[in-house]
């Protein structure tokens, strides 16, 4: 029965005085929640901009910093339950997400931009979205092919050359070296 211990799921925790339902009521009008002291009006704009190009934003502003940086996540992953799109809790220094149209990898890729901007929330969520709005570099697919064509074609090559050599072999083999014939 330890081992069943050991592998369970850990629990949810959120951050101190933080309350899903309310922060899910904030996000109804503009998809920001976040304390009084913040502009989000400010806020709200990058997160229209954002939608307009696509990408389902809703932002949540705790204050501070969490005991553990987690428990952004896991509040991300709470409001994502009945919010549409990709969550984004941006504390002073850290960021949690969570979305059902947008890969954990790329996710933490634009966490990476918007982390450690001290408490300017605009600032994070900006650099966030900027870095969601990048292209994609090369795909791992199109690598993969190419590196595998070029494996088959190398291949391939090392065949030809060692095929030629076996018949320039045989046909030194065949041919007589010396008929005895003098000039």
């Amino acid at each position: 029965m330890t081992v069943l211990h050991t592998f369970a799921p850990m629990a949810v925790e959120l951050p101190p005085n933080i309350v899903v339902s309310s922060v899910e009521s904030d996000l109804a009008d503009n998809h920001v929640a976040a304390p009084d002291h913040v502009d989000q009006e400010r806020l709200a704009a990058i997160v229209a901009e954002a939608r307009s190009e696509g990408i389902p934003l809703s932002v949540v502003v705790v204050p501070g910093n969490p005991w553990h940086d987690s428990t952004l996540r896991d509040l991300a992953t709470e409001v994502g339950k009945s919010t549409e799109g990709t969550v984004a809790v941006f504390s002073d220094d850290w960021i949690g997400t969570h979305s059902d149209s947008i890969s954990r990898v790329r996710l933490e890729w634009a966490e990476d931009a918007g982390k450690f901007k001290g408490n300017h929330p605009e600032v994070a969520v900006r650099a966030f979205v900027d870095r969601l709005e990048e292209p994609e570099g090369m795909s791992w697919t199109v690598i993969t092919v190419v590196l595998l064509i070029m494996t088959v074609l190398a291949i391939a090559g090392l065949y030809v050359v060692k095929a030629r050599r076996g018949q320039a072999g045989e046909s030194a083999a065949t041919t007589p070296t010396g008929t005895g014939a003098t000039n």
